[in-house]
């Protein structure tokens, strides 16, 4: 803790390495990312939160009342400092690196890094210490992790099976390796058959059959796949099963990863 004036204020490290000086407890938060905003109002910041995306539809009523900055990665500054945050919480993917850095030089601005189910626990962890709900982002950990243990325990007797998880149509696109997606991917008991380094690499329905994945999952986000367009990957690959699967879940990394489990295990532990 440091003294300024009258002010005193508690530095905390972001899961960038970060170290960011707020207030002993932030009252004014913009929340840049909507899994993240969903897990502020998990905690119970009703009134600390003051500003989110236009993309933050959980919860509805927080999207029909809580003022937009903007989209994840076109941001309104104008509307930002009109709101006179002391918090911003951001994410290195979500968010444009530029605009971040231009949002850090007038405020604290506190960014999470996600790649796998434990950087997420630590998310929650880290934001429950500078939000000062810490008991209520504990008791969500605990939940998560036995949640998604006896999920890794029902895996453990079905044999692995091979998966391409679609997120864009024009062009295809799917998520690679070091993704969070890839990590719901495996605590699913599947195994990506896109291991490249690439992230979220452009593919051809030509690789997509050389690649022969028994499972094809076509995520309802960002790009909005729907029933009819399964049939259009099932000429490329006709031994497959093919799947519509709500994106969130595989993707979102806040309090919505409490149907995560229960969805996982009804799609592919029968």
């Amino acid at each position: 803790m440091t003294d300024r004036g009258f002010n005193q204020l508690m530095v905390y490290i972001d899961q960038l390495g970060r170290k960011i000086e707020l207030p002993s407890s932030p009252k004014r938060i913009i929340s840049l990312v909507p899994s993240q905003t969903e897990l502020l109002y998990y905690l119970g910041l009703r009134d600390e939160v003051v500003g989110i995306t236009k993309f933050c539809i959980h919860p509805e009523e927080w999207f029909r009342s809580k003022t937009r900055v903007g989209g994840t990665k076109k941001l309104n500054f104008e509307t930002i400092r009109e709101l006179q945050p002391d918090l911003i919480i951001g994410n290195k993917e979500e968010n444009e690196k530029d605009q971040i850095e231009h949002l850090m030089q007038n405020y604290p601005v506190w960014m999470s890094d996600i790649y796998t189910l434990n950087d997420a626990l630590d998310m929650i962890n880290r934001i429950g210490a500078l939000a000062h709900t810490q008991q209520q982002a504990l008791f969500l950990k605990l939940n998560l992790e036995a949640s998604f243990r006896q999920l890794e325990g029902l895996n453990q007797n079905n044999p692995v099976k091979t998966a391409a998880y679609f997120i864009w149509k024009n062009p295809m696109m799917v998520a690679g390796q070091n993704t969070f997606i890839n990590d719901m991917l495996s605590k699913c008991g599947l195994k990506n058959v896109f291991d490249s380094d690439a992230r979220y690499p452009e593919i051809t329905p030509q690789l997509l059959a050389e690649k022969r994945p028994e499972l094809i999952l076509l995520s309802s986000e960002p790009y909005p796949f729907k029933e009819k367009d399964v049939q259009e990957f099932q000429a490329i690959c006709p031994w497959a099963k093919i799947m519509v699967v709500d994106g969130e879940l595989f993707s979102w990394y806040g309090s919505r990863l409490l149907e995560a489990p229960p969805y996982f295990e009804k799609l592919f532990t029968k």
